[in-house]
């Protein structure tokens, strides 16, 4: 594969340079990937997701190679698998994207146990991705209790701006 292709995955289609918080950027591309995934039936979003996770690893490795630079902050693919596993098996609406986005974010910022021994004590493409995945998954179990206990609030603002529901 070519050094471009792989800059161009790893970076989630440049959004990488942004010269202003990357990782974010790379996040609101994971929210486009995630409008494509959340029509797939769940098995096959898992699926995808699973193979994305496996892709970015291996994007990881490269580009840290190409780059000279250890989990270099244009590589954000793993925010965009991140979030793909934050929003795993919820429904896809405005309420649920946006509370997925923000903790996504604040836990992929402060880095809470393990995510920052990770980040801090692991290398490679591995590194990379794990810390977002792990991140991805603390969300997950945080908007799927919250989906299982309090259903009305991943739909509430959703009826308030659309009628929805």
């Amino acid at each position: 594969m070519s050094e471009r292709f792989i800059i161009w995955l790893a970076s989630a289609g440049y959004s990488g340079y942004c010269p202003l918080a990357p990782g974010t950027a790379g996040t609101l591309v994971g929210i486009l990937v995630y409008f494509v995934f959340s029509s797939f039936p769940p098995a096959i979003y898992l699926l995808s997701t699973a193979a994305a996770f496996f892709l970015a690893l291996w994007v990881s490795e490269r580009a840290e190679i190409i780059y000279g630079k250890r989990d270099s902050p244009r590589i954000v693919i793993d925010e965009v698998v991140g979030f793909l596993i934050t929003m795993a098996l919820l429904p896809c609406t405005l309420t649920a994207i946006i509370g997925g986005f923000l903790f996504f974010r604040l836990l992929d910022i402060i880095k809470p146990p393990p995510i920052g021994a990770i980040d801090r004590r692991m290398r490679g493409g591995l590194a990379v991705v794990l810390d977002d995945a792990v991140a991805g998954i603390y969300v997950n179990l945080l908007l799927q209790a919250i989906h299982q206990w309090q259903p009305h609030l991943l739909f509430m603002m959703d009826r308030w701006f659309f009628g929805a529901g």
